[in-house]
This record gives structure tokens, sequence and C-alpha cells, in this order.
């Protein structure tokens, strides 16, 4: 039974913190053949759409335009497109009625994907960027992700989602800050070793003549979209300083709504490009993409779940080891900080230390949860938004 206990905690380490070690050691002592530099600005920056998906968003949509308009590119060659899908607040007509804004309306709500293959059907850019409504671009956004198209191999560009986080507002807000600090990190170390392994849904940019429509029940439709033009033969590169901002989710019941849609999104992205994992055609893709996500969405939450039970049974075989009694001692009290965490996010009586214990456990729990509503085929192309903090 120890055997089989370390060989869990072995796979869920790896998953979580081993591969990120095994990638800065790479990266930082292995020299790689590595991508060629990115040409600087030739002062010329190309016709840009900047893409924008909404449904029932109109009580930011002044914020959002606000935003577009502050975007350090020339005015002359931004061209600011705003899909809505099926919206019945008023967007379509506010949006309207805004000079230099272009609007694509459908009455019928049939999911972010539908309306971004909707819309990009009419766009006449060279260049597209992807970017949601409820995200807020750093100035040089657009400028950083044009100049990477200056190299004719980038096909993709990925910007660098931050979330805007307060601990004060709950494990939430804590935990998610602190995992996508964690994964900008990370994306970095990808981007050296080859690519970042996909892109975020929250600012991404591709060449339209790249462009392919996906399937209109497509989850994670930022990675699909990424991997489609990796393999067509081009680069997905990183630009850490292109940034969209967002707030957290509202509580953990929202954060965990996004992470059982993104965990089946997960599952089906692993069916649909299974090509990416082939090793002899994408040799250190593949590897970052089994890395990376696949060990996330699929075995790493059974580990660690079943590290408990394990260690209760090793206990009981053997209860004069010492040192099982120390490691369930230890797995115990971290889910009593996740336990307290839980109740504390209830009665809005909040304790930090117990943030990231519950936050972890609970995202755990969400990735099977995922898992469980991919098989059964339960995710519809549209779903209901995670409110996010004001």
């Amino acid at each position: 039974m120890t055997i089989v206990f370390w060989i869990f905690f072995a796979l869920f380490f790896y998953a979580y913190f081993g591969y990120a070690i095994i990638l800065y050691v790479i990266t930082r002592f292995i020299p790689l053949k590595t991508k060629p530099e990115l040409p600087h600005n030739t002062g010329e920056y190309p016709q840009v759409t900047l893409f924008i998906t909404a449904y029932n968003e109109l009580d930011i949509l002044q914020k959002k335009i606000d935003n577009c308009h502050a975007l350090d590119y020339p005015h002359d060659k931004l061209h600011i497109v705003f899909v809505t899908d099926g919206s019945n607040d008023g967007s379509d007509v506010f949006l309207s009625k805004i000079p230099g804004i272009t609007v694509y309306h459908s009455q019928q709500r049939k999911g972010k994907i539908n309306a971004m293959n909707r819309g990009m059907a009419l766009v006449k850019t060279d260049i597209v960027v992807f970017t949601d409504a409820n995200t807020e671009l750093n100035t040089q956004a657009i400028k950083e992700i044009a100049t990477c198209f200056f190299n004719p191999k980038v096909g993709c560009v990925a910007g660098r989602k931050r979330v805007v986080s307060d601990t004060r507002s709950g494990a939430a807000a804590a935990g998610e800050g602190l995992y996508w600090r964690f994964e900008s990190w990370l994306k970095k170390l990808d981007a050296r070793f080859f690519a970042p392994v996909g892109a975020v849904g929250e600012l991404f940019s591709v060449r339209t003549s790249l462009f392919e429509p996906v399937p209109d029940d497509t989850i994670l439709d930022d990675m699909v979209i990424s991997f489609n033009i990796i393999k067509k033969g081009y680069l997905l590169t990183y630009e850490p300083q292109a940034i969209a901002s967002e707030t957290a989710s509202f509580n953990m019941a929202e954060e965990l709504k996004r992470k059982v849609r993104i965990a089946a999104g997960g599952w089906q992205t692993l069916f649909r490009s299974k090509q990416i994992l082939n090793p002899f055609k994408y040799p250190r893709l593949a590897f970052q993409f089994f890395s990376h996500k696949v060990s996330r969405w699929t075995f790493a939450p059974w580990c660690f779940f079943l590290l408990l039970p394990l260690n209760v049974i090793i206990v009981l075989q053997n209860s004069s080891a010492a040192f099982w009694w120390i490691v369930l001692t230890f797995q115990l009290l971290f889910y009593l900080l996740a336990y307290v965490g839980k109740k504390g996010e209830a009665s809005k009586r909040r304790v930090k230390l117990t943030f990231l214990p519950f936050y972890f456990v609970a995202i755990n729990w969400a990735t099977i949860l995922g898992q469980v509503r991919y098989l059964k085929g339960n995710q519809p192309a549209a779903w209901d938004k995670a409110k996010r903090l004001q």
C-alpha cells in the first residue's frame, strides 16, 4: 500500500509542482534551440480588429469602451467590434449609438464560440485581438501584441491574464489571484521552452487568415483555436506585457461554476486536440500539454483525494509507524483548514490561513465534477456567467 501511496503522491506532485520545477531547471541551466528573436517594431503597425463578445453586459459596457478608447494604438488602424450573443438588456442598442464601434447582434443566444465564428466571417483586418467585455487591457497591449506579428512565423499571440484580488474579499479572490500569478510565471517558462500551452480567452490574438471556425459546442475556444494554428505550422508565442485584468470571482460558488466548466472543456479539448500529444510530431509541446494541462484535468485530482484514505489504511496496517502518523496529521490539518475556510466563506468570518487550503480542495473537487459533466454530456455551449467582484 505504501508503494501505491508514493505513486499517487508522485503523480499529484508532478502535475502541480514537479513540472514547474523541471521546466525551471531546463530553461535556466540547459541551452535550448530557441525560436528566432522577434523583430523590433518597424514603425508600421498593422490593421487590427479588437473583437469583443458580450452577453447582457450593459452595466459594464461604458467602462469597456472607455478602456478601448484609451489604448495606445493608431486609431485609424484599430477597429472595435462587439458581437452580442442574444443579449436582451439593450446592449446592442447602446453600442450602436457610439461612433467608431461596429456591432454584430443576434437575437438568439447560441454561446460565445458561435458568436466568434459569426463575427470572424466579417473581419477584414489581417490581425484580430480577442478580449472579453469584463476585462481591462493595459494601454500598450495592442502594440505589444502587434509587434509579435512582425515575425511571419507567429500565428497566435497569448496575452497575460491578471486577476485583481484582495484577500479581504475571501478565499475565491485570494486563491484565484495566487493561482494566476503562478500560472503567469509558468507560462513564461512554457514560452521559453517552446510555447505557452494554449492562450487565455481574456486576451489573445491570431492572424485572421489562419482562423478556422470550430464546433459551436466548443468550451475552451482559446485553446482549440491556438492549437489549430500550431497544427498549421505557425508559432504560438506569449507576450506578458499585454495584460488583461479582471476582478476575481464573487465567491467560491461562482469560482466553482467556472472551474467545473473549464474541467469539462479540458476533457473535450483533450479528445479533440489529441494530435498535440503526439511526441513524434510535437516533441516539446506534447510534453508541455500533458504535464501542464492533461495531468491536472485527468488523474491529479483523484490522486490528491485518494492520498488520505491510503494514508489511513497504511496507519491501520502499521500503527507504530511514526512517519505515517505525521503524514496523516498534516493531511487532516490541511482538510480541517479547508473546512474552516468553507464555513468562514459562508458566515463571512474569514481567516486568511484557510484561504489556500479551501481553494485548493475546492478546485480539485470541481475538476472531478467537470469530468463527470463531460462524460454525461451535460455541458451546454451557452453557460451562465460567473459573477465577479465589482
